[in-house]
């Protein structure tokens, strides 16, 4: 059958429009589709960022941010803390951060000399309650520091403590930037005393004697247990650097701290172990710099 003119027309121009209404459809899910795109970038730049000048700072952990034996023998010191004190010759990070009006109404001081990470879900609790823009974390030297090397902290425990401390904490105060320090070389602190007939008498009160017990014995079994003792530590850094690099807003520093060649004018003079001022100020430092620091330092 012959068809007519017009009706070639018609069919011609539906098929123009169906054609343009396919057009249209691609251009429509082609836009939709860059839309997702361009939002999954937003999305991405919309990602936690790592604040250099934090506005509030939380401090928790053991006898090394508590100050012990910083000023006086024996006991705690805080105003010489690394973290939050304010004693001019440390510069405390809280001073650095914050400045010497700024930082007394704006950090807390929540560690307590003899913590051990088992401790640490409880101190960040008390921490999260500020909302702090950023917490420092300083703990695990007492885990290594026990009666005897087998009595230490076993490493799967540290890693769960760690763990939940963390998860409590982004529960609690999801913004709140981490700032985690390694646990110092306990060999190395050894190393600078033991040499120091009245700094083995202060040690024999119960100084980290799984590391000071009989610090002049150069027998196999002592010798065994001191490597035994800087080993575990070297496994909690391992955990720490691995647990904070699970998280967005955690800087571990990067083993600065157990790197730092602590020498004797960095330590106590009342027990050559723990920080004294001029340790505090190098500890103070090495966090200012990573904290700081546009990228993690390593």
């Amino acid at each position: 059958m012959r068809t007519t003119a017009p009706r070639r027309r018609a069919r011609r121009t539906l098929a123009g429009a169906g054609t343009a209404v396919v057009l249209l459809a691609g251009a429509v899910t082609g836009c939709s589709s860059g839309g997702s795109g361009d939002r999954g970038e937003r999305g991405a730049q919309a990602a936690p960022r790592w604040n250099t000048a934090p506005a509030s700072i939380a401090a928790v952990g053991d006898s090394i941010t508590r100050g012990f034996d910083a000023c006086s023998v024996l006991a705690d010191c805080p105003e010489a803390s690394w973290a939050t004190g304010n004693d001019p010759a440390v510069r405390s990070l809280a001073t650095r951060l914050l400045g010497d009006a700024e930082a007394p109404a704006r950090s807390w001081n929540y560690a307590v000399t003899g913590s051990r990470m088992a401790d640490l879900p409880g101190q960040l609790a008390s921490a999260a309650a500020h909302k702090p823009d950023l917490v420092t974390v300083m703990v695990g030297s007492n885990d290594a520091c026990r009666p005897t090397a087998s009595s230490m902290t076993p490493v799967a425990d540290f890693r769960t403590g760690f763990e939940k401390a963390l998860a409590d904490l982004r529960a609690a105060s999801p913004a709140s930037q981490v700032y985690v320090s390694s646990v110092p070389d306990l060999q190395r602190l050894w190393e600078q005393g033991k040499d120091l007939p009245m700094v083995r008498q202060i040690w024999k009160l119960g100084i980290c004697q799984s590391m000071l017990a009989d610090p002049l014995s150069a027998t196999t079994g002592a010798t065994a247990r001191r490597e035994q003792v800087r080993a575990r530590v070297v496994e909690y850094n391992e955990v720490l650097r691995e647990v904070c690099g699970k998280d967005a807003l955690c800087r571990y520093d990067g083993g600065a701290v157990f790197q730092y060649p602590f020498a004797a004018e960095q330590l106590s003079h009342w027990d050559w172990f723990h920080p004294g001022k001029d340790g505090q100020a190098r500890l103070a430092e090495l966090a200012h710099r990573q904290v700081t620091a546009a990228e993690p330092l390593r």
